[in-house]
């Protein structure tokens, strides 16, 4: 006879959508618990982030064709800790704090209370940060350091523009610009100036500002998070050569064109799973250099049948 909790062991609580929508789609429903195969680890999840992409896809746009017609779970950044590991695993134990963004663009299903994912698309958990504040990291930090790290190849004294500087993904790239020796100049609404300075922006300009683009000059990349007429504005800011990296929607007919006349270059950028940055971002945070805003957090439902520890975490710092 299978022990009386096998039920409650077999199955979890997740953010379940059944069709594409608003937040109302949304509900909490009991599904079955997944089990690490080998190379996976079982998390329990204490906190999951919501990023533009959640929403995005939640309404039929984002990742919602990578993952398919409902139902599925959202959610791919992931802070909890390790409950079980399958066969094979060396790099992580039961019990560690772990943060990840495992299996994006795939389905991750990190809105529910266990994930299961490659362990090696996970690592240890910035020590100084809660699980809330951690939950609030990996997708939004990767991206900004696989833009700058591995795609913009930025080196010390080079000119970095970096729109929606106070945003998720920006105040992360104006402090990692920063910590590689980068001149930063970031776009913010005023209200936000102040602290993107003390961030490490060398400069701050209003997009509010009709024609602030012609304020921003001899720039040797841009880290474009807007997207949208936005970014075609910007092809007059760098210089011969420079790159505009194009994170939310690709590089456009428009945008093409704006900047191969200012003789620079465009490219297009998804972000990806990546657990040695994720070490090394951890590295930068529990060492002072980088701060990780939450801007809010949400409480999970919980049941009278089981008390879970899962949270949604909105990781943006504040409006742009």
């Amino acid at each position: 006879m299978p022990p009386e909790n096998s039920t409650q062991n077999s199955t979890m609580h997740a953010v379940v959508q059944h069709r594409l929508g608003g937040g109302e789609v949304l509900a909490v429903e009991t599904v079955p618990r997944p089990m690490p195969l080998p190379t996976e680890v079982l998390v329990r999840v204490h906190a999951a982030g919501i990023n533009p992409v959640d929403w995005k896809t939640r309404e039929g746009h984002g990742m919602a064709d990578v993952l398919g017609e409902p139902p599925f779970v959202l959610g791919w950044d992931v802070a909890g800790v390790v409950e079980e590991v399958g066969f094979g695993v060396t790099t992580l134990a039961v019990g560690d704090r772990v943060y990840g963004m495992p299996w994006f663009p795939r389905s991750a299903g990190a809105y529910a209370e266990y994930v299961t994912a490659p362990a090696r698309q996970l690592t240890l958990a910035p020590t100084s940060l809660s699980h809330a504040e951690a939950g609030a990291v990996p997708l939004a930090a990767l991206t900004a350091w696989q833009v700058l790290v591995d795609t913009l190849h930025l080196q010390p004294g080079q000119r970095v523009l970096i729109t929606a500087g106070a945003g998720g993904v920006g105040h992360f790239a104006v402090q990692f610009a920063r910590h590689l020796g980068a001149h930063v100049v970031a776009t913010a609404s005023a209200a936000n100036h102040e602290w993107l300075r003390e961030l490490g922006a060398d400069e701050v300009v209003d997009y509010h500002d009709a024609g602030y683009e012609t304020r921003i000059t001899d720039m040797d990349a841009i880290v474009e998070l807007v997207g949208g007429d936005e970014s075609p504005r910007l092809a007059g800011t760098l210089r011969p050569g420079g790159i505009i990296v194009a994170v939310p929607g690709g590089v456009s007919e428009e945008l093409a064109a704006a900047v191969a006349e200012a003789g620079g270059r465009a490219t297009a950028f998804l972000v990806e799973p990546d657990a040695p940055a994720l070490a090394r971002i951890a590295e930068l945070i529990d060492a002072g250099e980088v701060r990780v805003e939450v801007a809010r957090t949400f409480p999970s439902r919980r049941s009278a049948a089981r008390t879970s520890s899962a949270r949604r975490v909105a990781p943006a710092a504040r409006s742009c």
